[in-house]
């Protein structure tokens, strides 16, 4: 296996080689080409212009939204492929729907490898189109672009296999040679700089459901991962050109909580961003530092939705707790639903330094009720709000329970 991931790494196509072919279609038929893969996500295109100019013209408004954010809707990726596309072996030809925004005609050529469809190449190309001989060059072509995604492919399932090893493996040994067997199969690609992106709770179950890390700009592999008792995070190892610039993390990070925003149809989503690495030895601390970045975002709203390990303070200790640290006996009481008005007036108290009128003017309520509910809050828990141990133990606990 290792071998084949060597060889995979070695001879995983790039770009440029998906483009020259795309280019090939576009000069064999006549006709502006792109190339998606079967999730609908852009990997290359051809504006195609008999003058060697740019033709404004193809650029219907599905074409131009699939170029410009490198992917096309989920309602579009439905009306195409009630054409069959998913299902041909030869060319579909799709004729124009202006109310869908399909301007043009369009010829799809379903891109395979050993029967299994990995892609579509869209051609526009209205009436009469291509010959019959010009579409069985251009499908033998297509055949080549099966080849080349075929392997990528091979090799992405490698990386999404180790990294998740390295990611769930005890420490010790066991995560140490998962490193190695990871380092083996990213090559040159596990050298340099590098940081861990965490987005949680991601809307699948299914572990192997994640993204293509070819649509994300400096990542070099992904992985679901466990997160709490029944759901998923999703990990992601992102190049960085410098330790102090983080934004190819956080771009990634931003782009991934879209998409599980729109997968999950709403609901809690946040993301976590681990400090940078040279390498790959600490990558289990990274992730570490991304999930508990991630947890903060969840319980205060303030740091998200995408926090960084560096800037959660507090956090970085009490995410290191055992989440059932939080349930101290002193606590327990005030932390019941019956008290919850109690628990958000000490926590405000707290979080303002014990200063009576900033904790009033915050939770907009007199002075006396606020030292009511202070006094409720000594007789459930025991603790003193003028002893600084007792203040630091409810401010954990209230803290560390929304984690």
């Amino acid at each position: 296996m290792r071998e084949n991931a060597r060889v995979a790494d070695v001879f995983k196509p790039g770009r440029g080689d998906y483009q020259e072919l795309v280019d090939e279609i576009s000069a064999l038929l006549g006709a502006p080409a792109t190339l998606e893969n079967r999730d609908f996500e852009l990997i290359a295109f051809a504006a195609y212009d008999s003058d060697g100019e740019f033709d404004e013209a193809s650029l219907d408004p599905v074409r131009t939204r699939s170029i410009l954010t490198r992917r096309s809707t989920a309602a579009v990726r439905t009306w195409f492929e009630g054409f069959g596309i998913a299902r041909a072996t030869g060319p579909v030809r799709i004729p124009p729907t202006p109310e869908a925004g399909v301007y043009r005609g369009r010829i799809c050529l379903p891109v395979r490898h050993r029967g299994v469809v990995l892609g579509y190449v869209w051609l526009l190309a209205d009436e009469p189109g291509p010959s019959e001989a010009q579409l069985s060059a251009a499908m033998e072509v297509a055949a080549r672009i099966g080849a080349l995604l075929a392997d990528e492919v091979q090799a992405g399932a490698d990386l999404t296999r180790e990294l998740r090893a390295v990611l769930t493996a005890e420490r010790g040994w066991q995560q140490e040679a998962a490193v190695a067997e990871l380092r083996t199969a990213l090559g040159v690609r596990g050298e340099g700089l590098h940081t861990v992106v965490c987005v949680a709770p991601w809307p699948s179950s299914d572990p192997d459901d994640a993204p293509s890390v070819r649509t994300i700009p400096a990542a070099t592999a992904l992985c679901t991962v466990p997160w709490g008792p029944s759901g998923q995070s999703l990990a992601l190892l992102v190049r960085l050109r410098s330790a102090d610039v983080p934004a190819p993390a956080l771009t990634a990070a931003s782009r991934l909580l879209r998409e599980a925003e729109v997968t999950r149809g709403g609901g809690l989503t946040a993301a976590g961003v681990a400090g940078a690495r040279h390498g790959l030895a600490e990558l289990g601390v990274a992730w570490q530092e991304a999930s508990a970045a991630a947890r903060a975002a969840l319980a205060e709203p303030g740091f998200g939705p995408v926090a960084q390990w560096s800037s959660i303070g507090p956090y970085r200790l009490l995410t290191s707790l055992p989440r059932e640290a939080a349930h101290d006996p002193a606590v327990r009481v005030l932390l019941s639903p019956a008290h919850r008005e109690l628990a958000r007036t000490a926590e405000v108290f707290l979080d303002c330094a014990g200063q009576a009128g900033r904790t009033a003017a915050e939770l907009g309520i007199h002075r006396q009720t606020l030292y009511y509910r202070l006094s409720r809050v000594e007789q459930l828990t025991g603790l003193d709000l003028d002893d600084g141990e007792d203040r630091l133990l409810l401010h954990m606990a209230l803290k560390g329970a929304r984690l």
